[in-house]
C-alpha cells in the first residue's frame, strides 16, 4: 500500500513540476513533496506501521528509489532554468545603452547619378556603359587626341603593364557606340574614370563623370543649349541661369564651358560641352558632311559639392557614417 502511494507520488510530482517555469514555485513545490513535513516525509513515517519485516526492507528500497528520483528531477528543473537565465544573460546585457537600427540610403554619388539619369531618360536619352581599361585608341586617337597631344604624357593617365590604359574620360564609351550604331544617337554614359591627380579637397585620382552624345542630322549649338538649360532647370531648380564661355576641348569643335549661377557664390562652372569634331566623326565612319552632334561631360562629385554644399570630395569615399547620414533616402 505505501509502495503504491509513493509510485502515485512521483508521478503527481513529476506533472506538477513540468507544468512550472517560476524558480519561485519549483521552490515552494519542492518544499511540499521534500520539505521536512512534506508529502514524502509523511509516508517515510508510515513505513513503522508495516507489519513484517520484509514488508519494511521492500517499503525502504522504494522509498530511497522515490527520494533519488525525485531529488533528480527537481535538480534537473533547477538547472534548466539557471543555464536558460545564463544564456539570455550573456545574450542582453541590460548595462548597456539601448541601439537602434536606421534604415539604408542611396550614397550621395549614387543618388547624383540615378537623378541625372532620370532627367536625362526623360529627355529621350538611353544609358550606356563602357571598359574601365582602355586602349590608346579609344582613350585618345579615336577622340581626336594624336600621340604628339599632351594628354599623352604618362603623368596625366595610368598606363597598365598590359598596354592599355585606365580611362581618363567615359568618352571612349561614345566612340564604342558610334562604331556599332548608326545615327540618329542620342546617349548619356555615366561612369569611373582614372586621372594621378594629388588628393586633395578637390581632386581624387579616381572620381566619376557623366557624358552625353547626340548625333543626327542638323543638330546645332542651339540643341546643346536647350539640353543644358533643361538639365539645369531640372537638376539644380526652376529658373536657374546658364552661362557659356569658349573653351577648348581637342574632341569637340566649337567647344564650350558652362556656369550656372549662384546667389551665394556667383558663376560656378559646372561642364563642359560642345559641337562634335568632325575628326571623331570620320574615326567612326559617320559622314560628317551630313550629320552634326554635340557632347557634354560633367564631374558627378562636382555636381553632389554643389548641390548639397559639400566642401571636400574626400569625404565621399571615407564611409564615415556621420557625413552619409546626412543624405536619407
Amino acid at each position: 500500500m505505501i509502495e503504491e502511494s509513493l509510485r502515485q507520488l512521483e508521478e503527481q510530482a513529476r506533472e506538477e513540476l513540468a507544468a512550472l517555469s517560476d524558480s519561485k514555485l519549483i521552490q515552494d513545490l519542492k518544499t511540499k513533496y521534500l520539505g521536512r513535513k512534506g508529502l514524502f516525509a509523511g509516508l517515510s513515517a508510515r513505513i513503522a506501521e508495516l507489519p513484517s519485516v520484509d514488508e519494511k526492507r521492500s517499503a525502504g528500497q522504494e522509498i530511497n528509489r522515490v527520494k533519488q528520483s525525485l531529488e533528480a528531477i527537481f535538480s534537473e528543473k533547477e538547472s534548466s532554468l539557471g543555464d536558460g537565465a545564463a544564456k539570455k544573460a550573456a545574450r542582453f546585457d541590460v548595462t548597456m545603452p539601448g541601439s537602434s537600427r536606421r534604415p539604408g540610403s542611396l550614397h550621395p554619388l549614387t543618388r547624383t547619378i540615378v537623378d541625372l539619369t532620370s532627367i536625362f531618360r526623360k529627355l529621350g536619352f538611353s544609358v550606356v556603359d563602357g571598359p574601365e581599361a582602355e586602349t590608346e585608341y579609344y582613350n585618345f586617337e579615336a577622340l581626336n587626341i594624336p600621340l604628339e597631344h599632351p594628354a599623352r604624357d604618362s603623368f596625366d593617365t595610368f598606363y597598365l603593364e598590359n598596354g592599355k590604359v585606365l580611362r581618363s574620360q567615359t568618352s571612349p564609351v561614345q566612340i564604342r557606340v558610334m562604331e556599332k550604331t548608326r545615327p540618329p544617337l542620342k546617349i548619356v554614359a555615366p561612369g569611373k574614370v582614372y586621372r594621378p591627380d594629388a588628393v586633395d579637397a578637390t581632386h581624387s585620382f579616381m572620381f566619376h563623370q557623366f557624358e552625353g552624345l547626340v548625333i543626327d542630322e542638323g543638330i546645332s549649338f542651339a540643341d546643346l543649349k536647350g539640353i543644358l538649360s533643361r538639365f539645369a532647370s531640372e537638376f539644380f531648380g526652376a529658373g536657374t541661369k546658364v552661362r557659356l564661355r569658349p573653351s577648348f576641348f581637342p574632341f569637340t569643335e566649337p567647344s564650350a564651358e558652362v556656369d550656372i549661377w549662384s546667389p551665394t557664390r556667383g558663376w560656378l562652372e559646372v561642364l563642359g560641352c560642345g559641337m562634335v569634331h568632325p575628326n571623331v566623326l570620320r574615326a567612326v565612319k559617320i559622314d560628317p558632311e551630313k550629320y552634326t552632334g554635340f557632347a557634354f561631360g560633367m564631374g558627378i562629385e562636382r555636381l553632389t559639392m554643389l548641390r548639397y554644399g559639400v566642401e571636400d570630395i574626400r569625404w565621399f569615399y571615407e564611409n564615415d557614417t556621420r557625413f552619409l547620414r546626412q543624405f536619407p533616402s
